[in-house]
Parts: structure tokens; C-alpha cells; sequence
């Protein structure tokens, strides 16, 4: 599998579990339906965690368009790789957004909360306030890149020999699961912590496309915040990782 293969593939999946876990809690009749925020963040934590296993093994699994510009910025990843790691990674999420939609869409079809409809597809801040909910998405992915630009694969030294890197394989998925898991339950409550570009642009654009019933303004006016605020929250956290 190509690494831009596999960041469509990853993100698909992140955003179809992730999104997927959303409407089966806030669209009317589901099984899940009013199950709260506890699984809501459980849910996408566990959505990156399946993106990570099957797309790391090829593409480094970063899913995030603000993981990639910071890795890049660190010195981690070439910099002639990031236009395509961002293209596949919102192809991803809009083909992610689009199957949640189809998933669901008799739910969709009778759940005449115009709020909770959009909600299975982007975020929305919980009080309008865009200094403080950009600050919110920026602090929200500086956790999340200054992390993981700490999660290193176990080394094994042999005598003299150079130390083998075995990678934690699929294991490498659970701390970054457990990254996003956190930051949904102490940070997630003001924006819905979008923390990447393309999970939230993404399936946006398929909200303003699709034939959906009921069906509010895409609120372009907020857009740019979780696309712009997860780049610069990524880009401090990995300057700060430099300088340290």
C-alpha cells in the first residue's frame, strides 16, 4: 500500500467511527442515542486508534493535516511530502463523512434538530466567542503534536552494536488514542475539539453538498477556526519541542 493510499484509508476510517460514534448518539432513535459525552470521547479516541493501526505501518499514520505540517517543521517528515499527505488525508475524511451519512440517513431523514444533524459532520463551539474558541483549538492540538512528537518505539542494544528500533507496531496507536481521548474530556467541551483541519473541512464541505432534510447554515463564518487554530496550536508545539 502506497503512504498516500494509506492516509486516505486511515482517515477514512477515523472520521467514519468518529463521526459514526456521534450519530449514533445524537440523531433521533439510534441504539446509542443519549448516551453523553464520556462515549462520544471514547469513541473517537477509539477511531484514531484503528485509523493509526492500519494506515502507520505505510504512511506514519498522520491523519491530520496538522500533524503533517508540524512534523515537517520539526525536521521529522520532507517537506515535498506534505501537499500530498493533506490531499489524501481530506479525501479521507470526506468520503469518512459521506458513508456516516448513508449509514444513517433513515435517522437522518426523521432527527429534526438542525444542530444535532450538523454535529455528525463538523464542529460548533458551545459559546460563540472566536478568540477564545480559537485558543481553544489551538491549545487543544498543541497536546496533541506535543505529544506525539514524544512517543518513541522501544530500542534494543546489543553489545556494541547500534541500537535496533523495533517500533511499537500496532501498539503505537494506543498512546495517541489515549492523547485524543484526554484532550476530548478536559479540553473538547468549548468546540468539540476539532484539533485537525481535515476532520473538520472535510466533511463540512459534505455537509453543504449533501441533500440532507434538516439542514442549517454551514457556518463559514467559524470554519476557518479549526483549520487555521490546529496548524499554528501544531507548529508551537513543535517549535517548543526544537528549543527543547
Amino acid at each position: 500500500m502506497s503512504a498516500f493510499t494509506a492516509e486516505i484509508l486511515g482517515t477514512f476510517l477515523l472520521i467514519l467511527l468518529g463521526n459514526g460514534v456521534v450519530a449514533n448518539i445524537v440523531l433521533k432513535d439510534t441504539k446509542a442515542n443519549d448516551s453523553g459525552w464520556m462515549v462520544i470521547t471514547t469513541g473517537w479516541g477509539l477511531a484514531v486508534y484503528v485509523g493509526v493501526l492500519v494506515a502507520g505501518p505505510y504512511s506514519g499514520a498522520h491523519l491530520n493535516p496538522a500533524v503533517t505540517v508540524s512534523l515537517a517543521v520539526a525536521g521529522l517528515f520532507e517537506w515535498v511530502d506534505v501537499m500530498p499527505y493533506i490531499l489524501a488525508q481530506f479525501i479521507g475524511a470526506m468520503l469518512g463523512s459521506f458513508v456516516v451519512w448513508l449509514m444513517y440517513l433513515d435517522h437522518y431523514k426523521i432527527t429534526e434538530d438542525k444542530d444535532a444533524v450538523k454535529a455528525t459532520f463538523c464542529t460548533s463551539p458551545a459559546i460563540r466567542n472566536f478568540p477564545r474558541n480559537f485558543l481553544s483549538e489551538v491549545v487543544g492540538t498543541f497536546v496533541l503534536i506535543f505529544a506525539v512528537l514524544y512517543i518513541a518505539g522501544p530500542e534494543l542494544s546489543i553489545g556494541s552494536e547500534e541500537a535496533i528500533n523495533f517500533g511499537l507496531g500496532s501498539l503505537g496507536a494506543i498512546p495517541v488514542a489515549f492523547v485524543v481521548w484526554v484532550i476530548g474530556l478536559s479540553l473538547g467541551g468549548t468546540t468539540g475539539y476539532a484539533i485537525n483541519p481535515a476532520r473538520d473541512l472535510g466533511p463540512r464541505i459534505i455537509y453543504t453538498i449533501l441533500p440532507i432534510k434538516f439542514k442549517r447554515s454551514s457556518d463559514w463564518s467559524y470554519a476557518w477556526i479549526p483549520v487555521i487554530g490546529p496548524l499554528i496550536g501544531g507548529v508551537i508545539a513543535s517549535a517548543l519541542y526544537l528549543m527543547l
